[in-house]
C-alpha cells in the first residue's frame, strides 16, 4: 500500500507522502499498538508533538514495525513553552531522545502564541537545526499570513509546511491561497472535523454512493484534490486502511466545489484562532 501513496515535493526539495497518520492522543502500550498497525497498513508519515506526550510510543512503534527507518518520516512540534532560541533547540534534541532517532524528518512550531512574541526565535532555531542536520524539513502549525510574513522576512526562509485546522466546515480558502503563493504545503489537522464530521451531509453521502466508498474516504479524497495533506487519526486497523485507500477514485469538480461550499464562518472545532488561542 505504501508504494501507491503519491508524494508532494516540498519547497526544500524533500518529499512527503500525500497522507499522514495523526497520533494524538495515542499513548502507552495501546498507542504503540495503534501506530504499529498504521505502519503495517502503509502509513509512512507519522505526526506527533511534545504536547501529545507520546513521542516515546511513536519511536517504539517504529522499532517494532520492522520497517527501515529511512522509509518512515516523522514529524514533531515545538510547544509554546519552548519558543526561546535556546529552549527551542533543546526541545528538538529532547524530542530526538524520546523518539530514539538521530534526526526528525519534519519539525514544526506548534502554535505561534503571539502574546508571548517569541515564535521568531523558535523559527531561527529550526533554521539552524536544519543546517546542523538534526531536522530535514522545517515548518509551522496554526500560523496566519501575518505570522508567516514575519518569520520569512526575519530569516529569508519559508516554511515547507503549515499545518492548520482544515475540514469541510472550515476549508481555509484564504490560507490555502496564501500557501500557494508562498510555495508552502498545506497540512490539515482534524481533516474529517472530528465529532462534527459531515458524513451525513447530502453532498458527502451522495458522493460516497456514487463512487462506492465511505463518507470518510470522500472527505480525505477532497483534501487530496485540493492539494492539502490530511493527517487522519484512528486506532482501528480497518479504519486506518480505509483512510489510506483514497487514491483509486476521483471526485468530480462539482463534488469538490460542493464539499468546499459546506464551509461556515464559525466552522472551527473550538476557539482555535491563532491570533488569540495559545498553547504552552
Amino acid at each position: 500500500m505504501a508504494s501507491t501513496i503519491p508524494t508532494y515535493q516540498l519547497n526544500d526539495d524533500t518529499t512527503l507522502p500525500a497522507i499522514g497518520f495523526g497520533t494524538y492522543p495515542l499513548k502507552g502500550d495501546d498507542g504503540v499498538a495503534a501506530v504499529v498497525s498504521a505502519i503495517e497498513a502503509g502509513y509512512r508519515l507519522l505526526d506527533t508533538a511534545v504536547n501529545y506526550e507520546n513521542e516515546e510510543a511513536v519511536g517504539e512503534a517504529i522499532r517494532r514495525s520492522g520497517i527501515p527507518r529511512d522509509e518512515i518520516q516523522v514529524a514533531s512540534k515545538i510547544p509554546g513553552r519552548h519558543h526561546g532560541h535556546a529552549e527551542a533547540k533543546q526541545s528538538v534534541r529532547d524530542s530526538l531522545d524520546r523518539l530514539g532517532l538521530d534526526h526528525i524528518d519534519l519539525h514544526l512550531i506548534h502554535w505561534p502564541n503571539p502574546s508571548v512574541g517569541r515564535y521568531q526565535e523558535a523559527w531561527r532555531a529550526l533554521v539552524e537545526l536544519r543546517e546542523e542536520g538534526l531536522v530535514r524539513s522545517i515548518g509551522v502549525s496554526n500560523f496566519t499570513a501575518e505570522h508567516l510574513a514575519r518569520i520569512i522576512d526575519d530569516t529569508g526562509v519559508t516554511p515547507a509546511v503549515n499545518q492548520i485546522e482544515l475540514h469541510p466546515y472550515f476549508p481555509q480558502v484564504e490560507m490555502r491561497a496564501v500557501h500557494e503563493e508562498l510555495g508552502i504545503r498545506t497540512e490539515a489537522w482534524s481533516p474529517m472535523g472530528k465529532r462534527q464530521a459531515p458524513f451525513a451531509e447530502p453532498v458527502v453521502a451522495e458522493a460516497a454512493r456514487a463512487h462506492g466508498v465511505t463518507p470518510g474516504q470522500v472527505i480525505l479524497r477532497w483534501h487530496h484534490q485540493l492539494g492539502t495533506l490530511p493527517i487522519p487519526k484512528s486506532a482501528t486497523p480497518e479504519r486506518q486502511r480505509d483512510n489510506l485507500d483514497v487514491f483509486g477514485f476521483e471526485l468530480t469538480e462539482d463534488e469538490v466545489a460542493a464539499i468546499t461550499a459546506l464551509g461556515r464562518p464559525d466552522g472551527r472545532l473550538f476557539g482555535g484562532d491563532p491570533d488569540t488561542h495559545e498553547e504552552m
